[in-house]
């Protein structure tokens, strides 16, 4: 099947990946958009994966202050070179994860960060409300595989959904700026403060 250039820069438009990559994308989607969107997704899966053993320690600091200047927050990002740390970017993803924060209070940057104690403590609520519901131990744990999974996506930000396209995670987004990048590219730490909040 033809290609276009147009459907090329289209698809480059939307993905940000290169155009050699795009044009076998949509050559192996047989023209499809979508098709050749997931395939350039599981592209930069791949590449990430390679590069996870890679040294991340160059990077920025990314904020963002809310309108009303009632939420602020910090976000460490780390790149193994400075160059990429200056992209636009990179810098633009340090600006999404920033606003993600904002709006999602996540309290965690992925899963292993939680304490194991809290994650026992979720786990036991959620087998206890399964029985309460009258479900039998075969199905119990299952239910608690799938409350937890729902639980990570509401406190640990690599697991949430986009807020500006709730069909990625953060995770995905993050893949798919390794992939763009040809870097190693990780979220640190974050702080999010709110005026009035209680602290602990």
């Amino acid at each position: 099947m033809e290609i276009t250039a147009k459907q090329v820069k289209e698809l480059r438009e939307k993905t940000g990946a290169g155009m050699m990559d795009c044009k076998k994308a949509l050559q192996s989607a047989a023209g499809d958009s979508k098709k050749a969107m997931n395939w350039l997704r599981e592209k930069g899966l791949a590449k990430a994966e390679k590069r996870t053993g890679r040294e991340a320690s160059e990077g920025m600091i990314g904020s963002y202050i809310h309108m009303n200047g009632k939420i602020g927050v910090l976000v460490e990002l780390n790149c193994e070179t400075d160059f990429v740390a200056k992209s636009d970017k990179f810098q633009e993803f340090a600006k999404n994860i920033s606003m993600q924060i904002a709006a999602a209070s996540p309290v965690c940057v992925q899963p292993e960060d939680l304490p194991e104690n809290l994650v026992e403590q979720e786990k036991t609520i959620y087998a206890n409300q399964a029985r309460e519901e009258g479900k039998p131990d075969q199905v119990v744990e299952k239910i608690v595989e799938g409350r937890l999974k729902k639980y990570y996506k509401e406190v640990c930000l690599m697991e949430q959904p986009f807020i500006k396209d709730d069909s990625l995670t953060i995770q995905d987004l993050m893949n798919e700026l390794i992939a763009v990048l040809g870097e190693k590219i990780k979220v640190r730490r974050f702080v999010r403060m709110q005026v009035g909040e209680a602290t602990e």
